[in-house]
Protein backbone atom coordinates (compact mmCIF):
# COMPACT_ATOMS: atom_id res chain seq x y z
CA UNK A 1 0.00 0.00 0.00
CA UNK A 2 2.84 2.41 0.86
CA UNK A 3 4.62 1.61 -2.41
CA UNK A 4 1.42 2.27 -4.35
CA UNK A 5 0.87 5.55 -2.52
CA UNK A 6 4.48 6.61 -3.20
CA UNK A 7 4.15 5.80 -6.91
CA UNK A 8 0.88 7.73 -7.17
CA UNK A 9 2.40 10.76 -5.45
CA UNK A 10 5.38 10.71 -7.84
CA UNK A 11 3.09 10.32 -10.85
CA UNK A 12 0.91 13.26 -9.78
CA UNK A 13 3.95 15.44 -8.98
CA UNK A 14 5.53 14.69 -12.36
CA UNK A 15 2.34 15.74 -14.11
CA UNK A 16 2.19 19.00 -12.18
CA UNK A 17 5.82 19.80 -13.02
CA UNK A 18 5.15 19.12 -16.72
CA UNK A 19 2.05 21.30 -16.53
CA UNK A 20 4.07 24.19 -15.08
CA UNK A 21 6.65 23.88 -17.87
CA UNK A 22 3.98 23.80 -20.58
CA UNK A 23 2.31 26.85 -19.08
CA UNK A 24 5.58 28.80 -19.41
CA UNK A 25 6.00 27.94 -23.09
CA UNK A 26 5.49 30.73 -25.66
CA UNK A 27 2.13 29.27 -26.71
CA UNK A 28 1.07 28.80 -23.09
CA UNK A 29 1.72 32.47 -22.31
CA UNK A 30 0.06 33.68 -25.51
CA UNK A 31 3.28 35.05 -27.00
CA UNK A 32 3.13 32.68 -29.98
CA UNK A 33 0.31 30.87 -31.81
CA UNK A 34 -0.25 27.23 -30.85
CA UNK A 35 2.06 24.88 -32.71
CA UNK A 36 1.75 21.19 -33.49
CA UNK A 37 4.26 20.46 -30.73
CA UNK A 38 2.15 22.43 -28.26
CA UNK A 39 -0.99 20.55 -29.31
CA UNK A 40 0.70 17.18 -28.94
CA UNK A 41 2.13 18.08 -25.55
CA UNK A 42 -1.31 19.25 -24.39
CA UNK A 43 -2.90 15.94 -25.45
CA UNK A 44 -0.19 13.92 -23.70
CA UNK A 45 -0.57 16.02 -20.58
CA UNK A 46 -4.36 15.55 -20.65
CA UNK A 47 -3.90 11.77 -20.79
CA UNK A 48 -1.36 11.99 -17.96
CA UNK A 49 -3.80 14.05 -15.90
CA UNK A 50 -6.58 11.52 -16.44
CA UNK A 51 -4.32 8.66 -15.38
CA UNK A 52 -3.17 10.55 -12.28
CA UNK A 53 -6.78 11.08 -11.24
CA UNK A 54 -7.52 7.37 -11.78
CA UNK A 55 -4.54 6.33 -9.67
CA UNK A 56 -5.49 8.67 -6.85
CA UNK A 57 -9.14 7.57 -6.96
CA UNK A 58 -8.06 3.91 -6.74
CA UNK A 59 -6.45 4.48 -3.35
CA UNK A 60 -8.67 3.37 -0.48
CA UNK A 61 -8.54 3.29 3.27
CA UNK A 62 -8.93 6.98 4.05
CA UNK A 63 -11.65 9.47 3.26
CA UNK A 64 -9.07 12.14 2.49
CA UNK A 65 -8.17 10.35 -0.76
CA UNK A 66 -11.63 11.14 -2.12
CA UNK A 67 -11.18 14.80 -1.25
CA UNK A 68 -7.75 14.87 -2.87
CA UNK A 69 -9.15 13.23 -6.01
CA UNK A 70 -11.87 15.85 -6.32
CA UNK A 71 -9.34 18.62 -5.68
CA UNK A 72 -6.93 17.27 -8.29
CA UNK A 73 -9.71 16.96 -10.85
CA UNK A 74 -10.77 20.56 -10.24
CA UNK A 75 -7.15 21.73 -10.44
CA UNK A 76 -6.67 20.07 -13.84
CA UNK A 77 -9.92 21.54 -15.17
CA UNK A 78 -8.85 25.05 -14.15
CA UNK A 79 -5.37 24.48 -15.57
CA UNK A 80 -6.55 23.42 -19.02
CA UNK A 81 -9.12 26.20 -18.99
CA UNK A 82 -6.35 28.74 -18.39
CA UNK A 83 -3.93 27.12 -20.83
CA UNK A 84 -6.29 26.76 -23.78
CA UNK A 85 -8.05 30.11 -23.38
CA UNK A 86 -4.71 31.96 -23.35
CA UNK A 87 -3.12 29.88 -26.09
CA UNK A 88 -6.00 30.21 -28.53
CA UNK A 89 -6.72 33.83 -27.54
CA UNK A 90 -10.39 33.24 -26.74
CA UNK A 91 -12.13 36.63 -26.39
CA UNK A 92 -12.76 37.62 -22.78
CA UNK A 93 -16.39 38.29 -23.59
CA UNK A 94 -16.85 34.62 -24.43
CA UNK A 95 -14.69 33.04 -21.72
CA UNK A 96 -12.17 34.89 -19.54
CA UNK A 97 -9.20 32.91 -18.18
CA UNK A 98 -9.29 31.87 -14.51
CA UNK A 99 -6.38 34.22 -13.71
CA UNK A 100 -8.48 37.19 -14.83
CA UNK A 101 -11.43 35.96 -12.76
CA UNK A 102 -9.22 35.67 -9.66
CA UNK A 103 -7.90 39.17 -10.33
CA UNK A 104 -11.47 40.44 -10.56
CA UNK A 105 -12.32 38.73 -7.26
CA UNK A 106 -9.46 40.58 -5.60
CA UNK A 107 -10.27 43.92 -7.20
CA UNK A 108 -14.01 43.81 -6.50
CA UNK A 109 -13.86 41.84 -3.24
CA UNK A 110 -15.74 44.46 -1.23
CA UNK A 111 -18.50 44.68 -3.84
CA UNK A 112 -18.91 40.91 -4.03
CA UNK A 113 -18.98 40.67 -0.23
CA UNK A 114 -21.89 43.11 -0.16
CA UNK A 115 -23.61 41.03 -2.83
CA UNK A 116 -22.97 37.88 -0.78
CA UNK A 117 -24.54 39.42 2.32
CA UNK A 118 -27.57 40.65 0.38
CA UNK A 119 -28.24 37.40 -1.47
CA UNK A 120 -26.96 34.60 0.77
CA UNK A 121 -27.05 35.81 4.37
CA UNK A 122 -30.42 37.50 3.95
CA UNK A 123 -32.57 36.10 1.15
CA UNK A 124 -31.18 32.56 0.86
CA UNK A 125 -30.57 31.76 4.51
CA UNK A 126 -33.85 33.16 5.79
CA UNK A 127 -35.92 31.78 2.91
CA UNK A 128 -34.28 28.34 3.16
CA UNK A 129 -34.94 28.14 6.90
CA UNK A 130 -38.55 29.33 6.59
CA UNK A 131 -39.38 27.15 3.58
CA UNK A 132 -37.82 24.01 5.03
CA UNK A 133 -39.35 24.62 8.45
CA UNK A 134 -42.80 25.22 6.98
CA UNK A 135 -42.53 22.08 4.85
CA UNK A 136 -41.58 20.04 7.91
CA UNK A 137 -44.43 21.45 10.02
CA UNK A 138 -47.04 20.81 7.32
CA UNK A 139 -45.71 17.27 6.83
CA UNK A 140 -46.10 16.49 10.52
CA UNK A 141 -49.59 17.99 10.50
CA UNK A 142 -50.60 15.87 7.51
CA UNK A 143 -49.14 12.75 9.15
CA UNK A 144 -50.98 13.48 12.41
CA UNK A 145 -54.28 14.35 10.73
CA UNK A 146 -54.61 12.18 7.61
CA UNK A 147 -57.71 14.00 6.39
CA UNK A 148 -55.47 17.00 5.67
CA UNK A 149 -53.64 14.95 3.03
CA UNK A 150 -56.60 15.24 0.67
CA UNK A 151 -56.72 19.01 0.96
CA UNK A 152 -53.22 20.26 1.74
CA UNK A 153 -51.07 17.91 -0.32
CA UNK A 154 -52.62 18.76 -3.72
CA UNK A 155 -52.40 22.46 -2.90
CA UNK A 156 -48.79 22.06 -1.77
CA UNK A 157 -47.91 20.28 -5.02
CA UNK A 158 -49.03 23.36 -6.90
CA UNK A 159 -46.15 25.32 -5.37
CA UNK A 160 -43.66 23.11 -7.21
CA UNK A 161 -45.30 23.76 -10.60
CA UNK A 162 -45.34 27.58 -10.44
CA UNK A 163 -42.67 28.96 -12.83
CA UNK A 164 -39.97 30.95 -11.10
CA UNK A 165 -39.97 33.61 -13.81
CA UNK A 166 -43.67 34.15 -13.18
CA UNK A 167 -43.67 34.33 -9.39
CA UNK A 168 -40.53 36.48 -9.02
CA UNK A 169 -42.08 39.70 -10.43
CA UNK A 170 -45.19 39.13 -8.32
CA UNK A 171 -43.08 38.73 -5.19
CA UNK A 172 -41.32 42.00 -6.02
CA UNK A 173 -44.68 43.75 -6.30
CA UNK A 174 -45.85 42.32 -2.97
CA UNK A 175 -42.72 42.55 -0.83
CA UNK A 176 -40.66 45.26 -2.52
CA UNK A 177 -37.28 45.27 -4.21
CA UNK A 178 -35.23 44.35 -1.16
CA UNK A 179 -34.37 40.86 0.12
CA UNK A 180 -37.85 39.91 1.54
CA UNK A 181 -39.20 39.39 -1.99
CA UNK A 182 -36.32 37.04 -2.80
CA UNK A 183 -36.79 35.21 0.49
CA UNK A 184 -40.45 34.72 -0.42
CA UNK A 185 -39.44 33.10 -3.72
CA UNK A 186 -37.00 30.85 -1.86
CA UNK A 187 -39.72 29.81 0.59
CA UNK A 188 -41.95 28.82 -2.31
CA UNK A 189 -39.18 26.78 -3.94
CA UNK A 190 -38.03 24.94 -0.81
CA UNK A 191 -41.40 24.19 0.77
CA UNK A 192 -42.55 21.26 -1.37
CA UNK A 193 -39.30 19.21 -1.46
CA UNK A 194 -39.14 19.30 2.33
CA UNK A 195 -42.80 18.40 2.64
CA UNK A 196 -42.60 15.36 0.36
CA UNK A 197 -39.30 14.10 1.80
CA UNK A 198 -40.50 14.41 5.40
CA UNK A 199 -43.72 12.56 4.62
CA UNK A 200 -41.74 9.75 3.00
CA UNK A 201 -39.34 9.67 5.93
CA UNK A 202 -42.10 9.46 8.52
CA UNK A 203 -43.33 6.31 6.79
CA UNK A 204 -39.86 4.75 6.68
CA UNK A 205 -39.88 3.32 10.19
CA UNK A 206 -40.53 -0.41 10.37
CA UNK A 207 -43.94 -1.86 11.15
CA UNK A 208 -42.54 -3.98 14.00
CA UNK A 209 -40.99 -0.93 15.64
CA UNK A 210 -44.26 0.99 15.44
CA UNK A 211 -46.18 -1.94 16.91
CA UNK A 212 -43.64 -2.14 19.73
CA UNK A 213 -44.19 1.54 20.56
CA UNK A 214 -47.93 0.94 20.44
CA UNK A 215 -47.57 -1.98 22.86
CA UNK A 216 -45.78 0.37 25.26
CA UNK A 217 -48.77 2.74 25.04
CA UNK A 218 -46.52 5.44 23.65
CA UNK A 219 -48.29 8.61 22.55
CA UNK A 220 -48.05 10.02 19.03
CA UNK A 221 -45.54 12.64 20.17
CA UNK A 222 -43.36 10.08 21.94
CA UNK A 223 -43.41 7.76 18.94
CA UNK A 224 -42.62 10.66 16.65
CA UNK A 225 -39.60 11.81 18.67
CA UNK A 226 -38.20 8.41 19.60
CA UNK A 227 -38.81 6.42 16.41
CA UNK A 228 -40.26 8.13 13.38
CA UNK A 229 -38.23 11.34 13.24
CA UNK A 230 -34.89 9.53 13.65
CA UNK A 231 -35.92 7.21 10.81
CA UNK A 232 -36.84 10.24 8.71
CA UNK A 233 -33.53 12.07 9.22
CA UNK A 234 -31.85 10.80 6.00
CA UNK A 235 -34.89 11.88 3.98
CA UNK A 236 -34.98 15.28 5.66
CA UNK A 237 -31.28 15.91 5.14
CA UNK A 238 -31.69 14.92 1.51
CA UNK A 239 -34.34 17.61 1.15
CA UNK A 240 -32.20 20.15 3.01
CA UNK A 241 -29.30 19.53 0.63
CA UNK A 242 -31.51 19.87 -2.43
CA UNK A 243 -33.11 23.00 -0.98
CA UNK A 244 -29.71 24.57 -0.34
CA UNK A 245 -28.99 24.65 -4.07
CA UNK A 246 -32.56 25.51 -5.04
CA UNK A 247 -32.58 28.44 -2.63
CA UNK A 248 -29.40 29.91 -4.08
CA UNK A 249 -30.62 29.54 -7.66
CA UNK A 250 -34.04 30.96 -6.81
CA UNK A 251 -32.68 34.02 -5.04
CA UNK A 252 -30.21 34.82 -7.84
CA UNK A 253 -32.82 34.47 -10.58
CA UNK A 254 -35.34 36.48 -8.57
CA UNK A 255 -32.87 39.38 -8.41
CA UNK A 256 -33.03 39.63 -12.20
CA UNK A 257 -36.58 40.97 -11.88
CA UNK A 258 -35.89 43.76 -9.44
CA UNK A 259 -33.29 44.33 -6.78
CA UNK A 260 -31.53 47.10 -4.90
CA UNK A 261 -27.99 47.93 -5.99
CA UNK A 262 -26.58 44.77 -4.43
CA UNK A 263 -26.94 41.03 -4.82
CA UNK A 264 -25.27 38.28 -6.85
CA UNK A 265 -28.12 38.14 -9.36
CA UNK A 266 -28.13 41.93 -9.69
CA UNK A 267 -24.36 41.91 -10.21
CA UNK A 268 -24.51 39.20 -12.87
CA UNK A 269 -27.28 40.87 -14.87
CA UNK A 270 -25.80 44.37 -14.58
CA UNK A 271 -22.20 43.49 -15.40
CA UNK A 272 -23.23 41.19 -18.24
CA UNK A 273 -24.98 44.12 -19.91
CA UNK A 274 -21.69 46.06 -19.56
CA UNK A 275 -19.68 43.14 -21.00
CA UNK A 276 -17.64 43.01 -17.79
CA UNK A 277 -17.43 39.22 -17.95
CA UNK A 278 -14.60 38.69 -15.40
CA UNK A 279 -16.79 40.22 -12.69
CA UNK A 280 -19.77 38.19 -13.91
CA UNK A 281 -17.71 35.03 -13.58
CA UNK A 282 -16.48 36.24 -10.19
CA UNK A 283 -20.07 36.43 -8.96
CA UNK A 284 -20.70 32.96 -10.42
CA UNK A 285 -17.66 31.62 -8.56
CA UNK A 286 -18.91 33.11 -5.29
CA UNK A 287 -22.31 31.47 -5.80
CA UNK A 288 -20.79 28.11 -6.78
CA UNK A 289 -18.39 28.04 -3.81
CA UNK A 290 -21.19 29.04 -1.45
CA UNK A 291 -23.45 26.26 -2.70
CA UNK A 292 -20.65 23.69 -2.48
CA UNK A 293 -19.73 24.69 1.08
CA UNK A 294 -23.38 24.63 2.17
CA UNK A 295 -23.80 21.14 0.71
CA UNK A 296 -20.59 19.92 2.37
CA UNK A 297 -21.68 21.35 5.73
CA UNK A 298 -25.04 19.59 5.52
CA UNK A 299 -23.30 16.33 4.64
CA UNK A 300 -21.16 16.61 7.77
CA UNK A 301 -24.21 17.42 9.91
CA UNK A 302 -25.98 14.39 8.45
CA UNK A 303 -23.04 12.16 9.35
CA UNK A 304 -23.29 13.27 12.96
CA UNK A 305 -27.07 13.28 13.27
CA UNK A 306 -27.81 10.04 11.38
CA UNK A 307 -24.53 8.17 11.91
CA UNK A 308 -26.43 4.96 12.59
CA UNK A 309 -28.18 4.84 9.19
CA UNK A 310 -26.72 2.41 6.58
CA UNK A 311 -26.64 5.07 3.87
CA UNK A 312 -24.44 7.28 6.07
CA UNK A 313 -22.19 4.48 7.30
CA UNK A 314 -21.56 3.24 3.77
CA UNK A 315 -20.81 6.77 2.56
Amino acid sequence: MKRRLFFTAQFVLAGLVAAALLMQSPSGTGEAPPSALFGGATIVLALWAGQSIRLLAALDGRRIYGTLTAGLFGLWVIYFWQLLVVAFEVPRVLLPPPSLIVQSLGTHGATLWGDFVQTVLKAVLIGWALGSGLGFAVAVAIDRLPFLQRGLLPLASLTSTIPLVAVAPIAVMWFGFDWPSKAAVVVLMTFFPMLVSTLAGLKASGKLERELMYSYAASYGRTLLALRLPAALPFMFGALKVNATLALIGAIVAEFFGSPTAGLGFRISTEASRMNMPLVWGAIVVAAVTGSLAYALLVQLERRAAFWHPSVREG
